[in-house]
């Protein structure tokens, strides 16, 4: 079982192979002959070569905001979904005005599309500890943005589960500029950062007697 995780070679990224572990994925043959051809049809050829080249050129130099401006135009995108949080208003606001500014044109589309009450998903208003808020439609975020016809979807601020739900459904391929995270601001790697301090006790469920 591959265990990349706890390698300590990482002889991968050094492309040395005769360092590669036994169970190292980078030996399955077959595998890696597959993801070798996939990376060859147009779309997928466009996107992992800015994405290299960006990387290559862009690291520790430009923010992801940046990053994701310079992407859609090297890889000649003009139309882009942005799916939104109803908490990131402000956020998305400033983001869609950049990518006009950049000549792009825009379609974006709030969580709350629908106005979906909770109830038709059979949860129980009644509970005093629930808001009253309809719930995020991301399912109906995609398929607009799938209506629009956008050659591209970013992310921005969805919950866990609902960017997944998103995801399934776009037919544009995506990527993700923020993800929700109310109590870290919007980093969710804090708690791994303090995994042995503040979050320790949260992070770790302690033995029981």
């Amino acid at each position: 079982m591959s265990k990349c995780d706890y390698c300590g070679i990482h002889a991968c990224s050094k492309g040395d192979i005769e360092k590669f572990p036994a169970n190292c994925p980078s030996r399955d043959e077959e595998l890696q002959q597959q993801s070798k051809i996939l990376y060859q049809e147009e779309e997928n050829h466009k996107i992992a070569y800015h994405s290299a080249m960006l990387n290559a050129y862009g690291r520790e130099r430009k923010t992801r905001v940046e990053e994701t401006i310079e992407f859609l135009k090297a890889c000649g995108y003009r139309h882009i979904g942005v799916a939104f949080c109803h908490g990131l208003r402000k956020e998305t606001k400033i983001f869609t005005n950049l990518l006009r500014e950049n000549g792009f044109q825009v379609t974006a589309i709030i969580c709350k599309n629908c106005a979906l009450p909770k109830e038709s998903l059979g949860i129980d208003t009644s509970n005093p500890r629930l808001d009253k808020k309809t719930l995020c439609n991301p399912i109906g975020q995609a398929l607009f943005l799938n209506q629009m016809k956008t050659e591209f979807n970013i992310l921005l601020g969805l919950c866990v589960g609902h960017d997944t739900l998103f995801m399934k459904y776009s037919e544009a391929p995506t990527t993700v500029l923020a993800v929700k995270d109310r109590v870290t601001g919007h980093n969710p790697l804090v708690p791994l950062y303090l995994e042995e301090s503040f979050y320790k006790q949260i992070l770790h469920e302690e033995k029981k007697d």
